[in-house]
């Protein structure tokens, strides 16, 4: 019976190193966007990365954790939170990485399977874990906010990302728009309240 052990190995250090780890992680994101998740198998990524299968399995003891530790800890999926000294000059940085992943063709594949995923339990479980990282993430721009007066000590940081986030997963993937120039500054500005973007020194005339 396998071990399961779902560490990364980047954070646990192994032999191998973060190399190995980081062409597990892209062999793993390349085939679910050839494959989907359906057809997506530890066998494959071994094969795709360059390792043996028991390399993977020592790690990750199936397909679910595999995919769910790529998601988090591959580099091409990465975000950066910005500290613009604004909530307005934030959401905007944060958006445009929202942007980028949703355009950019390493990536927005992966978003598309994850979308599709359906009824597809462990896919959906995986999507889910993906998207409450990536809030815990973001957590700080709101505290941020916050500790300057911008935002209320109440406000829903869950509410506020899903309407920025909902308005570009929706035009990219769903409506399968442009996403033309402006397109960020205009979501967010529908989203921030205009009394708060009136102190956010990105927003004034020069």
């Amino acid at each position: 019976m396998r071990g399961h052990s779902t560490g990364n190995p980047q954070e646990r250090g192994t032999s191998r190193g973060p190399r190995a780890a980081e062409r597990i992680y892209e062999a793993t994101l390349e085939l679910l966007a050839e494959r989907g998740y359906q057809d997506l198998t530890v066998e494959a990524v071994a094969e795709r990365a360059g390792v043996n299968k028991t390399t993977i399995y020592r790690w990750w003891p199936s397909k679910a954790p595999l995919l769910r530790s790529a998601l988090l800890h591959s580099r091409v999926l990465d975000v950066e939170i910005a500290d613009t000294g604004s909530l307005r000059g934030d959401l905007v940085a944060l958006a445009g990485q929202m942007v980028r992943m949703v355009s950019d063709q390493r990536t927005s594949v992966v978003a598309r399977a994850m979308l599709s995923g359906g009824g597809q339990d462990e896919l959906a479980v995986v999507a889910r874990d993906f998207f409450a990282d990536r809030l815990e993430r973001e957590r700080p721009l709101f505290a941020r906010a916050v500790a300057r007066g911008e935002l209320a000590a109440d406000a829903d940081p869950v509410l506020l990302i899903d309407l920025i986030a909902g308005a570009v997963w929706m035009r990219a993937l769903l409506r399968q728009l442009p996403l033309e120039k402006g397109f960020v500054e205009s979501v967010v500005d529908a989203v921030v309240p205009p009394r708060l973007q009136e102190s956010d020194p990105s927003n004034r005339s020069s």
